[in-house]
């Protein structure tokens, strides 16, 4: 029995410790296409497989949306479920089987795009550019 705690002491000492690493990107500072913001975020946290997005819109677009949809507000955060696959990064699928879309970001790259699938048909827009790209690496 000593013999067994002794083997199993002197394994732990000597295995390699585990170091959990969880990345995160902010890409900040977005323009869009269609709207105008004082603030359009989007927080990737690769670790926990969330993409959280934080928004607060310019006075005209806010009015411009109020107009046609009354539960509109000036400020918004949402979160959504995403996943990694060959370097992109992809919310999950929004929709139907027959007609989906996806948010799609290329790790290392600003540009953020809209993905469309109808019928197995891909289409992808460019819906974004961030200004400022972070990448955090938390190590504990």
């Amino acid at each position: 029995m000593k013999k067994i705690s002794i083997l199993i002491i002197s394994f732990l000492i000597f295995l390699p410790i585990q170091q959990s690493k969880s990345e995160i990107i902010v890409m900040s500072m977005c323009d869009d296409k269609q709207d105008e913001f004082l603030k359009n975020e989007y927080v990737l946290n690769l670790d926990e497989l969330i993409m959280t997005r934080s928004y607060v819109y310019k006075e005209k677009t806010f009015k411009k949306y109020k107009k046609t949809d009354l539960s509109i507000k000036k400020a918004n955060t949402y979160v959504r479920n995403i996943y990694e696959e060959d370097g992109k990064i992809f919310t999950h699928k929004h929709g139907y089987p027959q007609f989906y879309t996806q948010i799609l970001i290329e790790k290392g790259k600003s540009e953020i795009f809209m993905k469309s699938v109808l019928n197995n048909e891909e289409g992808l827009s460019k819906i974004s550019t961030c200004k400022k790209v972070e990448k955090f690496e938390k190590e504990s």
